[in-house]
């Protein structure tokens, strides 16, 4: 499939700040399962700084822009063709060993609650695949998918007792249960076409992506119960959703920042 993206991300500040500096992972995954074939990354009257593909194989480059400024804007356009890899990540090159992301962080520490669902989840389990695929599936029975419903500060264990959320809550949940399992997982952002019923989907998406040994990294997306095909585009990863955010930055001054994001994903051929 071959998708476009449009994406322009807009900061207000309600006050002039001196000043800003930007860490973005913006920027398609090097994968067997997509090609770039045009990828343009700018912040609006900034400055370009250094660049770099971290130990995870994410591509990061840092921008800055002088003040006074009252808006910010950071605009994304590019064409990917993508095909089916039935969630494996293949060809991704990365020097991070998959036990790091053991690890518990904030948002996805394992409470009794989430523990006791992967265990039930668990009972059964043919082995590492079958267990990853029955973790998801119980995420995605757990928590309906609601815009909404929860907030960027809002945690695995959270969104379980809330009992529904969006897919960075279905991602943390899935992330902390397999964990707890004994299997690594991260937070994997990125853009998505549309879900599984062809229906528009917010087109700037998350999913969950565990190590199975044998097959490697494969991704599972409890918010459309699958895994990524080739209406995903892979931007980057992390050991959760702030690890992996694909703006990251400061602002030099005190004034109060808004947020505006536009995405659109099409499609020029399926």
């Amino acid at each position: 499939m071959i998708l476009t993206v449009s994406h322009v991300t807009t900061y207000h500040y309600a006050a002039p700040v001196r000043g800003a500096v930007q860490s973005l992972r913006l920027t398609p995954s090097r994968t067997d399962g997509q090609r770039t074939a045009s990828w343009m990354l700018q912040v609006e009257g900034g400055t370009k700084g250094g660049s770099f593909r971290d130990g995870a194989g994410d591509w990061i480059e840092s921008w800055s822009v002088r003040g006074p400024i009252t808006e910010l804007r950071v605009r994304v356009e590019g064409t990917v063709e993508t095909t089916d890899m039935a969630g494996i990540l293949r060809g991704h090159r990365e020097n991070v060993s998959p036990s790091a992301y053991l690890r518990e962080t904030e948002p996805t520490v394992a409470d009794a609650a989430l523990l006791t669902l992967a265990r039930d989840a668990a009972d059964g389990a043919s082995g590492g695949l079958d267990l990853a695929h029955r973790l998801s599936t119980a995420v995605s029975d757990r928590i309906a998918y609601r815009p909404g419903a929860t907030s960027a500060r809002t945690t695995a264990a959270e969104a379980l007792a809330l009992g529904e959320g969006v897919c960075q809550d279905h991602a943390h949940a899935l992330i902390t249960m397999a964990r707890a399992q004994g299997l690594p997982a991260r937070y994997a952002s990125g853009y998505l076409f549309a879900d599984a019923s062809g229906a528009a989907h917010e087109a700037a998406h998350a999913w969950a992506e565990i190590w199975v040994d044998g097959l490697g990294w494969i991704g599972f997306d409890p918010a459309n119960r699958c895994c990524p095909d080739d209406r995903y585009i892979r931007l980057g990863s992390g050991s959760d959703a702030r690890d992996a955010a694909p703006i990251r930055g400061v602002a030099v001054g005190a004034a109060t920042e808004s947020l505006n994001v536009e995405v659109a994903v099409r499609a020029q051929q399926q």
